[in-house]
């Protein structure tokens, strides 16, 4: 019964295998066939330079590392002399990363992203810790989109468009060809001043000029 088990499961092997015999090959030869990695793919984490001045795109903002959950990100940035943050270091330890690509979405400033490299396996765990040379080294041929320009450019309207702040909005006023019409002041009527309450009569008085008049009548 053993025999005839182990020939019945060699039987079914054969006839897998055989459904799959002269179709294409998924598999590839490593290393020397590399297959293509998408765009969004996760591989190792670097910093990327400006296509035309070559100089790192990174601000300083600090919002990767704050970012990162597993706390790879080194970043020191002192203050210089103009009171703004100058980047003198930038670490990333490999070794700490969980390739979520956090970092990548917090960055306005189109500085880090990570790579479609994979290749890069060391033997010592402190090999792991990339400084910002390395970093900058291995992003310098990654394609990005750069999306601090604005593609679709804002166009100013009006006196305001003399400065760099102008409004981008047009204001409602005359279309071309209306007349613009004056626009009078309106006039408010004050308020009718409260007539003044009479004095009462003072009965005493009344009786004394009273009694003066009769005695000029009889006189």
């Amino acid at each position: 019964m053993g025999v005839f088990n182990d020939l019945k499961a060699l039987a079914q092997g054969l006839r897998i295998a055989g459904k799959h015999l002269g179709r294409h090959a998924v598999t590839i030869q490593y290393p020397e066939q590399r297959d293509e990695i998408p765009e969004r793919s996760r591989g190792m984490v670097v910093l990327l330079s400006d296509k035309e001045t070559g100089e790192l795109n990174c601000t300083a903002c600090l919002l990767c590392e704050r970012t990162c959950p597993s706390s790879a990100i080194t970043i020191d940035a002192p203050r210089g002399e103009d009171k703004k943050k100058q980047l003198a270091q930038f670490t990333v330890d490999h070794s700490l990363c969980c390739f979520c690509g956090m970092c990548e979405e917090a960055c306005n400033f189109s500085a880090i992203k990570l790579a479609q490299k994979y290749e890069f396996s060391m033997l010592k765990a402190s090999d792991f810790v990339w400084d910002i040379k390395t970093l900058q080294k291995w992003g310098k041929d990654v394609p990005y989109e750069d999306t601090r320009r604005r593609k679709n450019p804002v166009r100013k309207v009006g006196p305001a468009a003399e400065t760099d702040g102008a409004n981008t909005t047009k204001d409602s006023g005359p279309e071309e060809g209306e007349e613009k019409k004056p626009v009078r002041a309106e006039r408010k009527e004050k308020p009718a001043a409260a007539a003044e309450p009479k004095p009462a009569a003072d009965p005493a008085g009344a009786e004394t000029a009273g009694s003066a008049g009769n005695e000029e009548g009889k006189v």
